[in-house]
């Protein structure tokens, strides 16, 4: 026998291997396609603070040989809402081709009053008497809150123009959680100048509060009036922000050179009508 009928032979007595090898792979291949859950969310538990909105990308799958329109519902604590949004719309309901899969962002908003603790929300997309659902969690650790103002509450001041001032400002944390990274920042009138001291305050306790020192300088030449300089407390989660009247006097020494000024401009006048008003 040749070496190429051997070669041959060997082929063809593989060849029923390799089938069975394709037949089990392309099945097993079927079968996990099947057995995979058609409603799914990358995330499915989510700790956040009850005054900012729970996010979850979810994954819904029309395994039917035809389109579905998939209606959609959650079951919320009360006073929650909850929205279904796909491409950035929101929607109550979604329709799927056969074999497609849809990307729902699925967003839930707590109550501000809401107990810290674990909540569990049963979301269903229901077709005709067929529903799937998808068991969510959201955990509520407490609430964010942050308030901006002065020891006495008074959010006005008088200033010479060309001098500065010193402001006391109170920060306080009126949530439940403590607050990092806390940064002050002030819109002010042109040429006006506002600096903090400290200017970022690192780490404040939930019900706590903290005292800054804030300068204000106000240029020469500024004309008298009332003017208006904002300012503003933010973390990432959480801000808060002050209007401040700030009512510019003249300096005394401007004043008396105003009026030396008027009483030379009224000698002047007065000199003039004497010597050419005989004429």
């Amino acid at each position: 026998m040749s070496a190429t009928t051997t070669q041959h032979q060997r082929r063809m007595t593989r060849s029923p291997y390799l089938f069975v090898l394709l037949f089990v792979f392309l099945f097993s291949n079927q079968l996990r396609a099947q057995s995979s859950p058609p409603f799914t969310a990358r995330l499915m538990n989510i700790e956040a603070a009850a005054n900012t909105t729970f996010s979850y990308n979810t994954k819904l799958k029309n395994a039917a040989p035809v389109s579905r329109v998939f209606q959609l519902f959650a079951g919320l604590p009360a006073g929650w809402n909850a929205s279904f949004k796909v491409d950035g719309m929101s929607v109550t309901s979604v329709n799927i081709d056969s074999g497609k899969t849809a990307d729902i962002n699925i967003e839930f908003t707590p109550t501000l009053d809401t107990k810290p603790g674990k909540y569990n929300i049963p979301v269903t997309a229901l077709v005709g008497s067929d529903s799937l659902k998808l068991h969510l969690e959201a955990v509520i650790k407490g609430t964010y809150g942050v308030t901006l103002s002065t020891p006495s509450g008074k959010l006005s001041e008088e200033v010479t123009e060309g001098s500065t001032r010193e402001l006391q400002l109170v920060i306080k944390n009126t949530g439940t959680i403590p607050l990092d990274n806390l940064e002050l920042n002030a819109q002010n009138p042109a040429q006006w100048q506002l600096t903090f001291a400290p200017t970022k305050i690192l780490h404040l306790e939930a019900g706590a509060d903290t005292t800054i020192m804030a300068t204000l300088q106000v240029p020469d030449k500024t004309l008298a009036g009332d003017y208006m300089t904002n300012v503003t407390v933010r973390n990432n989660n959480t801000n808060a922000k002050a209007d401040f009247r700030i009512t510019v006097r003249t300096s005394v020494l401007t004043g008396w050179l105003g009026l030396v000024i008027i009483l030379i401009a009224l000698g002047a006048v007065y000199f003039l009508i004497r010597k050419y008003g005989r004429r």
